[in-house]
């Protein structure tokens, strides 16, 4: 018995897609942010470990150290510390950041971000998308700290939650989103045709200028009042503490609020100053009100109370300064740029200088406790104000006058003074001219035959004229023409030197071949023949003619190639001779 098994004719399935699994390399990016944060709160802890171990008059164990690591870690991206330990029992905000400390989390998020988006690259699989490299970055870095929060409540500073939950978030975000931005090669993507214009790069550009001018003279404020007051500084460090770890401790604290007075310096400089407690100010006007200072370094350095002197009032050339450099980045080199197109440049490179200040100077400041110190620092919207009055009102009229002087017309050409001699049909045959005399015959003469009386004389002649033997007076050189600045054309003609005739090439006539030899022995009569291939097995006799040759016979020949112990040649027949 036969079984037969019917199988059917199996039809064709699509090839399936090669499943992406980017599982493994988003949990790196997520393990890379947590591993970024778990650095910034080990490098704090161990600081703080050191002077804790350091101190001869510890205050709490290793935990109340810990805890205060990790207050200082949430006040490096912004977030309120609350004391409660007060002489009033009232909590004491603290929510001046150290700017130097906020460096920290920000490069390591950074590295964090750009090293999740090339891990991928290096094992040649494909790279996450940004977006994806972006929250699993910023994921893992929160994840960390959140648990800080909570860990760093049980501490002598906690944090304050409703501060925390915006300040950590927003500067995680920041760094990660530079950090993968730069790892992908620091692509601008689709802008709107707007925001492709050459003035908003150039506004960048000038109002970033005039924020480092604005630093920089802040921080030379900040030099000459520290010199100034030398010894008041040196003072504040004995009157504080006697040990060498407190003084240690209180320079690493001064050290980090460096680009804090940096800041307060520029703010200074603009006008509006800096605010002591809520009942004083220093300004280059005077310094005024009742202070509430603690005992610190920096704060020693303060201009005396009264009111203003020419010395302050000479920081006024740093905000001068700022403006011009704002003007200065602002001019365009082509020659198509308007002059309000300029000045609209400068305008929102003072608008750049001002939000930037702005940003700083909200950075820079913030409450050291209740009541007198709630507002410690300068006020964001005044030097913002101020910075974008300085700067627009300088910027502007020296970037018009820049974009003048750099753009003016040219003078003087051909002779005149005035009009738009560049556009001038005469000037622009003269450029045409000399243009073609300088590239010879690389370009044709397509002018129109000049008529009589067109002829350019190259001399004159006195009047007595040529019987009466007067010299030829020459003519006035021409001056050179100018084209445009730093540009000028010499209409001098040019004396070539006079070329020697050469001889006329002689025809090269070709060597007249021999006569060719006859069956007879006799030259052909007439010219030469053309060489042939020889036909029929003939042989041409052409170039050389054996010396004293004979015709012996029909069948040799005779003569002094021909050897005695070989047989003869047969001799050419006369019929095969053309």
């Amino acid at each position: 018995m036969t079984q037969v098994t019917e199988r059917g004719t199996s039809l064709p399935t699509p090839p399936r897609a090669p499943v992406r699994r980017r599982s493994p390399a988003a949990a790196a990016c997520v393990v890379g942010g947590a591993v970024a944060a778990v650095l910034g709160l080990g490098f704090l802890a161990v600081l703080v470990i050191v002077l804790w171990i350091s101190s001869p008059y510890p205050d709490s164990g290793p935990g109340g150290a810990l805890h205060l690591a990790a207050g200082l870690w949430l006040l490096a991206h912004g977030t309120d510390l609350v004391r409660y330990e007060t002489l009033s029992g009232v909590p004491a905000p603290v929510g001046l950041t150290p700017l130097l400390l906020v460096a920290l989390p920000a490069l390591l998020i950074r590295r964090a971000a750009r090293l999740g988006s090339a891990a991928q690259e290096d094992r040649g699989a494909e790279p996450l998308p940004a977006g994806v490299v972006f929250s699993a970055v910023l994921c893992g870095y929160l994840g960390v700290g959140a648990l800080a929060v909570v860990y760093a409540a049980a501490g002598p500073m906690p944090a304050d939650p409703l501060s925390a939950a915006w300040h950590l978030p927003a500067v995680a975000a920041l760094a990660a989103a530079g950090g993968v931005w730069e790892s992908r090669g620091r692509p601008l993507g689709q802008l709107p045709g707007r925001l492709t214009r050459p003035r908003y790069a150039l506004a960048l550009r000038a109002g970033a200028g005039g924020v480092l001018v604005l630093l920089g003279g802040g921080a030379l404020l900040v030099g000459a009042s520290l010199a100034w007051h030398g010894a008041e500084v040196q003072g504040s460090f004995a009157a504080l503490t006697g040990v060498w770890s407190g003084r240690f401790a209180v320079l690493l604290l001064a050290l980090a609020l460096i680009p804090n007075a940096v800041v307060w310096g520029a703010a200074y400089a603009l006008g509006p100053g800096f605010a002591l407690g809520t009942g004083a100010a220093a300004t280059p006007l005077g310094f005024g009100g009742s202070p509430a200072l603690p005992g610190f370094p920096l704060l020693a350095a303060l201009p005396g109370e009264g009111p203003g002197t020419p010395l302050t009032w000479a920081v006024g050339a740093v905000p001068v300064a700022a403006g011009l450099a704002v003007g200065w980045f602002a001019v365009r080199r082509p020659r198509d740029v308007s002059y309000g197109e300029t000045a609209l440049t400068a305008a929102l490179g003072a608008l750049v200088c001002a939000l930037l200040t702005t940003a700083l100077t909200a950075a820079s400041a913030g409450p050291l406790g209740s009541r007198e110190l709630a507002a410690f620092g300068p006020v964001w919207w005044q030097t913002g104000g101020a910075a974008l009055g300085w700067t627009l009102v300088l910027a502007v009229p020296l970037a018009v006058t820049v974009h003048a002087w750099r753009n003016r017309p040219a003078r003087g050409l051909a002779g005149e003074g005035s009009g738009d001699d560049w556009h001038d049909s005469g000037v622009r045959e003269v450029r045409w001219a000399a243009l073609r005399r300088a590239a010879g015959t690389l370009i044709p003469d397509f002018s129109s035959t000049p008529s009589e009386g067109d002829e350019p004389s190259p001399a004159r002649v006195s009047e007595g004229g040529p019987e009466a033997g007067a010299r030829p007076v020459p003519a006035p050189p021409k001056r050179p023409v100018l084209v445009m600045p730093g540009l000028k054309l010499d209409l001098t003609p040019i004396p070539l030197p006079a070329l020697p005739a050469e001889p006329p090439a002689e025809r090269a006539v070709a060597p007249v071949p021999e006569a060719l030899v006859t069956a007879a022995g006799a030259p052909l009569p007439g010219p030469p023949a053309p060489l042939l291939p020889p036909l029929g097995g003939a042989r041409v006799l052409t170039r050389r003619k054996p010396p004293e040759a004979t015709y012996a016979g029909p069948e040799t020949y005779a003569g002094p190639e021909t050897d005695p112990g070989r047989p003869a040649r047969p001799a050419p027949e006369a019929a095969g001779i053309d």
